[in-house]
């Protein structure tokens, strides 16, 4: 048998740790639903309050240079109050008054811009769709190194240190970059309850991915299945029975359960929920009609009333 070449051996390879083997994880979902990264709240909130502290400070100078204006009676000063390149010139030539204007209102601008771009940039954070939970608890898992999720507390080393321990700790602070496409109640009940039967296995072979695309095409075909069943299983079941009555019960029934999926299956607003029950109602209705404008009941229901 050969002899292994030692310089190929496992002593000299070294093993990727810390921020580079995180980021490595972050990178081999195919889906990108690992994409999970703290928020700072707290730290962008008390950031926005400084922003606004300091630019009510300025605005407040502001103010008081603009009573002072108001008391000026030079021509020039007056001058300056209404024509912005007289303004420039002034400062640009020295003069203290407008000089002195002219940088806090630089100083404003600069401020202000970067305080708007801080509240959109916050604003975007907080419309973020949140992380999935189960996305969430894997992960935080193989940080911890806790697979099993059976490990202590105590014997949990996390992959980073310090105060990077804590990354995963709340759920409410953490913003999902990237989130599968087709998050309805439906998608989000098959991922929580039957997530095993699409699962696939992560280049390291100590996480378990769930397949989004695997996902999505078994949402869309059980979603086109169960369109058909509400549909022909309706008109089917209403044209075997003949009893008036019967066909009263059965239509309310189908309408109630055709509704019920509509709102717990879907992110239907509550407008689209009645809009399409409605038209879901007014086809069976149709055919119901239809049905026992046809039927031998119907006809000695009209001769016996005449």
């Amino acid at each position: 048998m050969p002899t292994p070449d030692i310089e190929l051996g496992p002593q000299n390879v070294t093993p990727v740790r810390g921020f580079a083997l995180v980021a490595s994880k972050i990178a081999s979902d195919a889906d990108k639903t690992t994409t999970i990264y703290r928020r700072f709240d707290e730290l962008s909130a008390r950031n926005l309050l400084f922003y606004q502290a300091e630019l009510a400070e300025l605005e407040e100078q502001l103010r008081e240079y603009d009573e002072d204006d108001s008391k000026a009676r030079d021509e020039s000063a007056v001058e300056c109050q209404r024509d912005w390149s007289e303004f420039e010139r002034s400062a640009e030539e020295g003069v203290v008054r407008e000089k002195r204007r002219m940088v806090l209102v630089m100083k404003i601008r600069e401020k202000l811009e970067k305080y708007h771009a801080a509240l959109a940039a916050h604003q975007t954070l907080l419309n973020a769709p949140p992380p999935s939970p189960s996305t969430v608890k894997a992960l935080r898992n193989w940080f911890f190194n806790n697979t099993s999720s059976t490990k202590p507390i105590d014997q949990q080393i996390p992959r980073l240190w310090g105060a990077s321990e804590r990354t995963y700790d709340s759920i409410h602070d953490l913003v999902a970059l990237r989130v599968p496409s087709d998050q309805d109640r439906l998608s989000n009940f098959i991922q929580n309850n039957f997530s095993l039967l699409f699962a696939t296995s992560s280049p390291d072979g100590n996480t378990t991915y769930i397949s989004e695309r695997s996902v999505s095409h078994f949402v869309a075909i059980f979603s086109t299945v169960l369109a058909a069943i509400m549909l022909f299983g309706a008109i089917i079941s209403l044209y075997i029975v003949k009893n008036p009555h019967a066909l009263l019960g059965m239509l309310s029934g189908w309408t109630v359960l055709f509704a019920a999926c509509v709102g717990l299956l879907t992110n239907a607003r509550r407008d689209q929920i009645f809009g399409a029950t409605a038209a879901y109602a007014a086809v069976l209705v149709v055919f119901v009609s239809g049905n026992l404008g046809g039927s031998p009941c119907a006809e000695n229901c009209i001769s016996g009333s005449l």
